[in-house]
């Protein structure tokens, strides 16, 4: 790989300040850095290290909810008391990532900022859309595309990976930010973009700005969460299909309720049509069957994913069950 500068800042200021206005990257946990660039996806000018910057590593339960510093790692909150028992959906999604030695070096920051599986961006071989290219090679009919997007794909099917990205959209979360003109806060809802909004990334972060902390509200009495998935493998593999689902009941009827569909979409994806149709309905056999119909509604498949439409309807039908 192409040789480049290696800084260790200790404080979050300094980190912005290294990263410069381009060609710096930040390193966190590094579990798809190191990859990218040995893959040469990527040639940096200078890797900022994280690690050493205080003060990002922490799960706070405070009054306003949960927050957790971008450099938490995935163990850290699988197994956090609070986290499990108030913020299930984080919970559970944190602890299907990868493998245990993954879930103990990988952060929350760098999952949520993880780069796209689609292995024909990661091939070098194929010069894609995202890559510059003058197509998407997913969306050929003969091409390897059983994994890629049916939902919000053009003119990219890729798939965004991130399990913990799904959860923290149902559960309503936000990022802080910082930068070069200070820090900001953005509802995660606003933070992920679709492709023919932003080809070249896959959220709204600009090249000088690091995640400094994630903030999940306090959930709403009567509130209860779950995350599910679907893969090929059940240790160490990414998900061909999931769904988060957050909902609030209040005697025994929907107050209020999320359904973030994963892995089938290049964002985590709000399935806001089966979100309306539950709002104030019990949830019987019947709503919950109409509700996961509604989250796959305007799902069109590319030649070799059509299993996904069902996969996914099944998976929104079990979790809305499970949390009846």
């Amino acid at each position: 790989m192409k040789s480049f500068e290696y800084v260790t800042p200790s404080t979050v200021e300094q980190a912005v300040r290294a990263l410069g206005a381009e060609g710096g990257l930040a390193l966190a946990g590094g579990m798809d850095l190191v990859p990218t660039l040995q893959e040469h996806l990527i040639a940096p000018d200078r890797l900022v290290n994280l690690k050493a910057v205080d003060g990002l590593r922490y799960i706070r339960a405070e009054a306003d909810g949960l927050r957790i510093g971008a450099l938490t790692t995935l163990a850290d909150i699988a197994g956090h008391p609070a986290v499990r028992d108030r913020y299930t959906a984080l919970a559970q999604a944190a602890e299907t990532v990868g493998s245990p030695q993954i879930r103990n070096v990988g952060t929350l920051g760098g999952n949520l900022c993880q780069r796209p599986r689609c292995w024909y961006f990661r091939n070098e071989d194929y010069h894609c859309l995202k890559k510059g290219g003058d197509r998407c090679f997913a969306a050929d009919t003969s091409a390897d595309n059983q994994y890629h997007a049916i939902l919000g794909g053009m003119p990219c099917h890729i798939v965004h990976p991130s399990n913990t990205a799904t959860a923290l959209v149902a559960l309503s979360a936000s990022v802080s930010v910082t930068g070069p003109n200070g820090s900001r806060v953005i509802s995660l809802d606003d933070f992920f973009v679709l492709p023919r909004t932003r080809l070249y990334a896959e959220n709204v972060l600009e090249s000088n700005e690091i995640i400094t902390e994630v903030h999940v509200p306090t959930p709403a009495a009567g509130s209860r969460s779950l995350f599910l998935e679907a893969a090929d493998k059940s240790a160490f593999d990414w998900a061909v299909s999931g769904v988060a689902v957050a909902v609030t009941l209040t005697s025994g009827r929907v107050r209020s309720a999320r359904i973030v569909l994963h892995a089938v979409a290049p964002i985590p994806w709000r399935a806001r049509k089966a979100e309306d149709s539950l709002t104030g309905a019990v949830l019987s056999e019947a709503v919950v069957k109409s509700a996961a119909d509604a989250a796959l509604a305007g799902a069109k498949a590319l030649s070799n994913n059509a299993y996904k439409i069902p996969l996914t309807t099944s998976l929104v039908r079990r979790a809305l069950a499970e949390i009846a």
